[in-house]
């Protein structure tokens, strides 16, 4: 019985992300998608996430930086310490504890606030006025935020260079022109393409996991902690896994 019931809910979500991603085809001429919505998801996903952002990719430049130093300037190989830089910050490390923060940010919001919407029977309302809940609530969430996870994982990486170069003057004392050329010698565009990629994948990942547990709610309150918990062992799990393969992915592909 349980076995039936997983596999009925793994095929209702691939029919809701199917839904939702040709609903994004149509996007231009979709006239429920509120650009409000999308707006004020990108300020909570976004925005307000910029302290703990700011804070994280600040102690992992630093912390990078510390060690490589510590480690390399033994060998004669302090420029290695951009090359670690760019592997460990850029490729992997920005992005997923982005992914990570969105998760326990916005992802348990999102599902929290569309299970309460299930059980109030907000989505009824919405759906007697002929206004599409997958267009309205989860395609326009979906879209702010993946706009944050790219803008956020675009914000790490500089925060955690330019914490990179505040703490490698404990060492050495080093021109900020001099280190950021050292770091752009290193840095080449599949890199780059790597770091934008992923913030994307991650940034559906999460929206669409936790809109499709949120909406999962059948009429009980109590559904919606379990439902929420839920979406954010599930985004975990995937997020590690793609995590994995995309890397493996541009590896092969190098």
């Amino acid at each position: 019985m349980k076995v039936k019931l997983e596999k009925k809910s793994q095929r209702g979500f691939f029919f809701f992300m199917v839904t939702t991603i040709l609903a994004a085809f149509g996007i231009a001429r979709n006239r429920h998608i509120n650009s409000t919505v999308i707006f004020r998801q990108i300020l909570f996903t976004g925005f307000e996430a910029l302290p703990i952002i700011s804070f994280i990719a600040l102690g992992i430049g630093g912390l990078i930086i510390l060690q490589g130093y510590t480690l390399l300037s033994n060998f004669g190989q302090g420029v290695w310490i951009h090359v670690i830089l760019v592997t460990v910050v850029v490729k992997e490390l920005s992005s997923i504890i982005t992914a990570l923060v969105v998760v326990a940010r916005s992802g348990t919001a999102i599902s929290t606030e569309l299970g309460n919407m299930v059980v109030n029977r907000e989505i009824d309302l919405l759906r007697s006025f002929g206004v599409s809940p997958i267009s309205y609530l989860v395609l326009s969430r979906l879209i702010g935020v993946i706009i944050a996870m790219m803008a956020l994982t675009l914000y790490f990486n500089i925060v955690a260079v330019l914490g990179g170069w505040f703490f490698s003057n404990i060492f050495n004392r080093i021109e900020f022109r001099a280190f950021i050329n050292d770091f752009l010698g290193v840095l080449k565009f599949s890199d780059v393409f790597m770091s934008l990629i992923k913030p994307v994948v991650f940034g559906f990942l999460i929206a669409i996991i936790a809109s499709f547990q949120g909406m999962s709610v059948v009429k009980a309150s109590t559904e919606v902690p379990q439902r929420t918990i839920k979406a954010v062992v599930q985004s975990l799990f995937l997020i590690i896994v793609l995590d994995i393969l995309i890397t493996w992915a541009f590896w092969s592909i190098a």
